[in-house]
């Protein structure tokens, strides 16, 4: 919660208030973006090693302090313990292949010699890099833009949520300790007035995560200063489990984990699911069952699954779903249980018989709550798929792929997947279709994202 210039950090999971930190107002952001300014050039002009070398310092601090790092986000966030954890070491994980891709992607590219002409594309970094984030994974979400912008020569002006505003602060300081200099990479601190700030900046490029209402603001503040912007939106991801599937069992222990990691809080979590009428019911039973074991409690403890939700916001509005959804008709399967006791908590929740005309179908639920959708055929299931302003994922378990191959195919999503769900890596590139958003990053691709071509055609005098 921001109060005029004070911010306060709440621990989801008690409510009370973790920390209090002072927000950036236009003056200091202004001011934090002419440093970056001055000091990308000498950045870009360091050997490519150099940065190199700060940046394996970087992950080797993320390493020495996992313990520390992980009980602030699970602290700010709500993420359960182990969970917060593995995001620290994914993290390290995808720096690593930054580390090791970058220097085939920067390197000038020779493309055509004819008598005493040549062709050349060179690289150069874009410049300062403005990079507004959310909450739900702050390490993965930093590092899939801040790392390789600074490894490709950029300066970054990094405002992470403010819900994390410790995270935050934790990661630039490592960055600092590592020697990526001072004026090379900033964190801003603060909450919808600090993002309107950081965009009346003059960016050369600006990067959003977030919800798709908020990046249609974040795009028409960047439109009228020309500044190219990524957007990294909203989802609401369907999976398919279609009549050839022989171990159902196993399927629905991918999908329950796919629904409900991270608290249901993943953008490529599941959010819908369809299921063949031949295998509806065995589909039903096991997941409904899992669905019930998962354990939810105190985020610190070892061995919950389920902490609480990042905002009571998101509470609320699950909810909403809920109530609607049982207003017309769905069946509750699991769940549902209204939390009495402090903390942002909502029960992993399940329903059955939902259709399109429920709200949880058709909107970002981004929590514990799911829907199952019994289908007649394969055209069918992918029409409803579709069925959806957003175009972020979209699985599909068969036992066949020549049989899902063409399904898969014909989907508007970013990232297909062939029985597995909510997986992300590293060299493989993520973008969305639709409202979800536009901009790659991950990959050789989102290397080259943060850099500008520069055409040289080179004739050698005789």
């Amino acid at each position: 919660m921001q109060q005029g210039r004070k911010m306060d950090i709440i621990n989801p999971a008690t409510g009370a208030i973790i920390s209090s930190w002072e927000a950036d107002d236009a003056e200091t952001i202004s001011s934090k973006f002419h440093s970056l300014q001055a000091g990308q050039p000498l950045w870009e002009a360091q050997p490519l090693s150099q940065r190199q070398h700060a940046l394996w310092q970087f992950s080797d601090l993320l390493g020495q302090h996992v313990d520390e790092l992980a009980a602030m986000l699970t602290q700010e966030m709500g993420k359960p313990i182990s969970q917060a954890r593995a995001e620290v070491h994914g993290a390290r994980k995808r720096i690593h292949f930054f580390l090791e891709e970058s220097a085939q992607w920067l390197d000038d590219e020779y493309l055509e010699e004819e008598g005493d002409t040549t062709e050349m594309i060179g690289w150069e970094a874009i410049g300062v890099v403005g990079y507004l984030s959310t909450w739900n994974y702050p390490y993965l979400l930093a590092t899939n833009v801040v790392i390789p912008a600074l490894l490709t020569g950029n300066a970054v002006l990094y405002k992470p949520s403010p819900q994390v505003t410790g995270t935050g602060e934790q990661l630039l300081a490592l960055l600092h300790e590592a020697q990526v200099p001072r004026d090379v990479v900033q964190l801003v601190r603060g909450g919808t007035a600090a993002g309107k700030a950081l965009l009346q900046q003059p960016l050369d490029a600006c990067y959003f995560t977030g919800t798709y209402a908020n990046g249609q603001d974040v795009y028409q503040q960047a439109a009228r200063h020309m500044t190219p912007c990524h957007l990294d939106l909203s989802s609401n991801d369907p999976v398919y489990i279609t009549a050839d599937i022989q171990d159902v069992e196993a399927v629905a222990q991918t999908v329950l984990t796919g629904a409900f990691y991270n608290s249901g809080q993943s953008a490529s979590g599941v959010k819908r699911i369809y299921v063949h009428r031949d295998v509806y019911e065995p589909f039903v039973r096991h997941l409904s069952r899992e669905t019930k074991r998962l354990r939810m409690g105190d985020p610190t403890q070892e061995g919950n699954y389920i902490g609480p939700l990042a905002t009571p916001q998101q509470v609320i509005l699950l909810q909403q779903q809920l109530d609607d959804a049982l207003k017309k008709g769905a069946k509750l399967l699991a769940g549902g249980e209204p939390w009495t006791g402090a903390g942002n908590y909502f029960s992993p929740t399940l329903l059955a018989e939902v259709n399109h005309d429920m709200r949880l179908m058709q909107e970002e639920s981004f929590g514990p709550l799911v829907g199952i959708q019994e289908v007649l055929n394969d055209e069918t299931a992918l029409r409803l798929m579709q069925d959806s302003p957003f175009g972020l994922t979209a699985a599909i378990f068969s036992d066949h792929w020549a049989k899902v191959e063409p399904l898969m195919r014909r989907m508007k999503v970013g990232t297909a997947y062939w029985n597995c769900c909510d997986r992300v890596q590293p060299n493989l590139p993520w973008s969305g279709r639709k409202q979800s958003g536009m901009g790659t990053t991950l990959s050789y691709l989102g290397i080259r994202a943060f850099l500008r071509p520069k055409a040289y055609h080179l004739v050698n005098p005789r």
